[in-house]
């Protein structure tokens, strides 16, 4: 009866036997890797006494003179201290295990990155935003082609991104690659600069439908930057200066670049001192995103010399880093709205964007030390990214609707 008690059987019979047949039945397992939880194993469940490995075996089971009782007897003792092994493997090794085991599907969700797209969305939309400001006309179909534009760029930006850290080995670990995950390092290089060829070319048909000379040349030497980030012989990134530069490429040079495609045959729109700032402002978030993205990688950028910002700060330091980037975002935009620089309702919309702010700062500061989680980082910078950017948008379309001053035409 202890025995029985012992193992849980209360159902459908019991004693030696039916115990015996019980342990027949459970396929064998093989506790020592930790990649998956109990649960996903089908283990079979165990009173709590033998997951906590505290079981003394009673004298009506040791006296049993049968030398199947003696064989149960220490199989039920191996199996305790399997399940004891399994239990006391550290769960973070169980989580980095997952993640080492995602299905293809995931991986090629990670690798096209569809949310890091906003880096363009902003721009334009900002851009766009600006020009409706200065002129009281929205030029819609002007707009989507320039998004398209640049995605079509951004898309250069992300394979040419994977192929170059494959030649120097800092994608080794990085199974969301689109190098890693089709194995063909020249097919992606060429695909990425025919890419690129589509895109620059869209542009360039922009600029002659807005006749500005200004903004091709805005516009290339962004993708000059977006170049020198990451291509031979340049490659800013590893001397950790590529958040200045995608800074200049997606702030000043790419948004006020696209607000100048918004010019008419009547002549270029001014560039305003409220068109400059709010391209700053677009750098700024977008520079927040690439250091948040670089949490989880300093071990492989610091194996390869890429010297990025969190591999010479390490994580801790980066996280109040983040804050205080985080607080002076805010702070400079109080600024210009104190100063009448840009609207009082991009300030008011701004502001609005606050509790992702916190909550991207409060996930930092509580998972900084765990490198599985603060894969996440950069997505919950990129919310920030892409709420601020439409808020500041929303206040100069609003500012501009309640002005009611004599439109300026655009021609589309």
């Amino acid at each position: 009866m202890a025995a029985t008690t012992f193992l849980n059987v209360n159902l459908n019979g019991c004693g030696i036997k039916k115990i015996s047949q019980d342990y027949s039945k459970l396929p064998k397992r093989n506790f020592s890797v930790s990649s998956a939880a109990p649960q996903a194993l089908h283990m079979p469940r165990l009173p709590q006494r033998i997951a906590s490995n505290k079981v003394t075996f009673t004298g009506d089971v040791l006296k049993s003179s049968t030398k199947l009782n003696t064989r149960l007897v220490f199989k039920c003792r191996a199996e305790v201290a399997e399940v004891a092994e399994f239990n006391s493997a550290p769960v973070e090794e169980m989580k980095v295990a997952d993640e080492e085991d995602l299905s293809r599907a995931t991986l090629l969700w990670r690798a096209a990155k569809i949310p890091l797209y906003t880096v363009a969305l902003v721009p334009a939309t900002v851009a766009s935003a600006l020009a409706f400001w200065q002129t009281g006309q929205a030029a819609v179909g002007r707009y989507f082609m320039i998004l398209a534009s640049f995605v079509i760029v951004n898309i250069w930006i992300k394979l040419s991104n994977d192929v170059y850290d494959f030649d120097t080995g800092a994608d080794k670990n990085k199974k969301e690659s689109v190098v890693n995950i089709f194995g063909s390092r020249n097919a992606i290089n060429y695909a990425a600069w025919t890419i690129l060829a589509i895109g620059f070319s869209g542009f360039t048909g922009l600029a002659v439908a807005a006749k500005s000379v200004r903004a091709f040349i805005l516009i290339a030497a962004s993708v000059f930057c977006f170049y020198i980030y990451q291509c031979p012989p340049y490659r800013v990134a590893y001397d950790g200066l590529g958040e200045p530069t995608l800074f200049t490429g997606f702030g000043p040079l790419a948004t006020i670049g696209f607000y100048l495609l918004h010019s008419s045959a009547r002549g270029e729109l001014p560039i305003t001192n409220t068109v400059v700032w709010s391209s700053i402002l677009v750098g700024y978030t977008t520079t927040l995103i690439l250091f948040c993205s670089h949490f989880h990688q300093i071990e492989d950028d610091k194996a390869v010399g890429k010297m990025s910002p969190l591999v010479r700060l390490g994580t801790k330091k980066a996280s109040k880093v983040l804050q205080y980037g985080v607080v002076g975002l805010y702070a400079l935009l109080f600024a210009l709205g104190y100063t009448n620089t840009v609207p009082l309702a991009s300030v008011i919309f701004g502001c609005m964007t606050l509790p992702i702010a916190n909550l991207l700062l409060s996930f930092v500061q509580k998972n900084y030390q765990n490198k599985v989680k603060l894969f996440k980082t950069k997505y919950f910078c990129v919310g920030l990214h892409t709420l601020f950017g439409f808020a500041v948008s929303a206040g100069l379309v609003l500012a501009r609707i309640l002005a009611r001053q004599p439109a300026i035409p655009v021609v589309v």
